[in-house]
């Protein structure tokens, strides 16, 4: 199998229904979806399997999702149908309210940080808003595209944020509040039949 075809050489890609320049919206928003699945990659490797077998069970779930995204972004055919399925939304959302139940009440800010695996995690994290910058300007030039990219990214980037801590908890590192941060928290945790 060849790794090279040089059709690229004079900066245009091909897409599923098309060809565009490489620098076209499109393209950078598929492809800062594989730099998160790559960041994702990198605290996969990070992460020990004895304490983390549930949350590298997600990642590599998540890790396929992203995949998915890509190939919904480079989707220009007309009959088009998406990958990402909206489901996985819903998952995304019980693994952050676990996750928020898991490590101790925030109240401030926080910087990005602490154990390796959780610094990749912050890492992916802003690149996920990245993410949905792009694929927010790229539906102003596309109503096709995917709605459930868009709700996919937004909530994928607060697992992130819940995860990174949650790391850093059962790895026994404090998260670093950000110095000169108001108390911006106040919600109170949801309560669990645990709790009662």
């Amino acid at each position: 199998m060849l790794i090279y075809t040089r059709t690229g050489d004079k900066g245009k890609t091909s897409l599923i229904g098309g060809r565009v320049d490489k620098d076209d919206i499109r393209v950078d928003a598929y492809g800062t979806v594989d730099e998160i699945n790559s960041f994702v990659g990198q605290a996969v490797s990070e992460l020990d399997q004895r304490l983390f077998s549930d949350i590298l069970e997600d990642l590599e779930k998540i890790q396929h999702e992203l995949f998915d995204l890509g190939t919904d972004l480079a989707n220009v055919s007309s009959e088009r149908k998406a990958k990402l399925k909206s489901d996985t939304i819903d998952y995304l959302e019980k693994r952050i309210d676990a996750f928020i139940q898991e490590a101790p009440q925030l109240e401030r800010f926080i910087l990005p940080g602490g154990s390796k695996p959780a610094a990749s995690i912050h890492i992916a994290r802003t690149v996920t808003r990245r993410a949905e910058r792009l694929v927010v300007s790229l539906t102003k030039l596309d109503e096709g595209s995917s709605s459930a990219a868009l709700k996919y990214l937004n909530r994928l980037s607060d697992y992130f944020f819940a995860l990174a801590r949650v790391i850093n908890f059962r790895l026994k590192i404090n998260d670093v509040e950000y110095a000169r941060s108001a108390k911006v928290f106040k919600g109170k945790r949801k309560t669990t039949t645990d709790d009662k």
